[in-house]
């Protein structure tokens, strides 16, 4: 009977029933939407509108958080962007699983940093992050940390706070010209997208933030290329240096050149916004050092920052 039922025969027999079968299921759904009673979908209609704007309400104040509301910059990075870090990182520093952890409470960290701080971290978020993971991993010969150019603070403040998870105990000396603006050479600086000066007591409100650590830094106020500046701050060899102060191509090589003389055997120097299509003076004060008998290594790249490490 089954092979009956199955055969050729039998379906070209069957078929005109079947379509008929159809033809009423189908004529029977349409009349069951048609006599469905407007009132009720104009209903169900509104209420999904309700809930959507309800929603859309409820974003807004997150957004907050991660847009680029009063900082310029948006801290929402996409999943590709985060991805890309925590590979380059990775392939930097090493083990990916700590590459994903550090990039993950650096994230974290940025965003109660300037929740909670006065001003903004310069650069965007993934540069910011990736510095802020990158240091610890790369286990620095010595605690003792130099920034050249801070603007508000909050990114030493990080430093300190990433590099305690470490276990370390972290020393940081700051050289910052503080005149209540960022400076670039060559660029026409108005006032921060925050509303906030760039002074001394913003700088240090934000480093408290890093607790005993943070309210034990150096601030030495001026330029990086300043003799009597490095003659005060070239006390001691720095585990890690942070380059991002005169963002020109002959600024950049002035530090690097100071850094060369001041950097621990093995230490950390880090260059921000390296290969930024913004900052070409970067890359070119780079390659032109590496053309010297420097001491420095190249060891890769994490989002827009370089990395270098002096020999041991």
């Amino acid at each position: 009977m089954r092979a009956l039922l199955t055969s050729k025969a039998a379906r070209r027999t069957l078929r005109p029933i079947l379509d008929l079968i159809d033809q009423r299921i189908e004529r029977q759904v349409r009349r069951a939407v048609a006599d469905r009673p407007t009132v009720a979908l104009k209903s169900e209609n509104g209420a999904l509108q309700r809930e959507l704007q309800t929603l859309r309400n409820r974003q807004r104040p997150l957004e907050l958080f991660f847009d680029g509301t009063g900082r310029g910059a948006s801290r929402l990075p996409s999943a590709p962007h985060l991805n890309r870090t925590i590979k380059e990182l990775a392939e930097v520093a090493g083990d990916k699983g700590d590459a994903e952890r550090n990039v993950a409470q650096a994230f974290r960290l940025l965003i109660a940093l300037e929740a909670l701080g006065v001003g903004r971290i310069a650069g965007g978020t993934m540069n910011i992050v990736g510095k802020l993971a990158a240091v610890p991993l790369l286990d620095p010969p010595n605690d003792e940390m130099l920034e050249i150019g801070t603007l508000y603070g909050m990114f030493g403040a990080g430093l300190i706070r990433m590099m305690e998870r470490a276990g370390r105990d972290p020393s940081l000396t700051i050289v910052d010209p503080l005149a209540g603006l960022q400076l670039q050479p060559g660029t026409t600086m108005g006032g921060d997208v925050t509303g906030t000066p760039v002074r001394e007591a913003a700088v240090r409100t934000n480093l408290a933030l890093a607790g005993a650590a943070g309210a034990a830094t150096r601030i030495q106020q001026g330029f990086s290329e300043d003799p009597e500046v490095r003659a005060l701050v070239s006390d001691r060899s720095y585990g890690v240096i942070i380059v991002d102060g005169d963002h020109s191509a002959a600024g950049v090589l002035a530090d690097l050149e100071w850094a060369e003389q001041i950097v621990a055997p093995g230490g950390i120097v880090v260059l921000d916004d390296f290969g930024h299509p913004k900052w070409p003076g970067i890359k070119e004060a780079f390659e032109k050092h590496m053309t010297t008998d420097t001491r420095l290594k190249f060891l890769g790249q994490v989002a827009h920052s370089g990395y270098l490490r002096a020999a041991e």
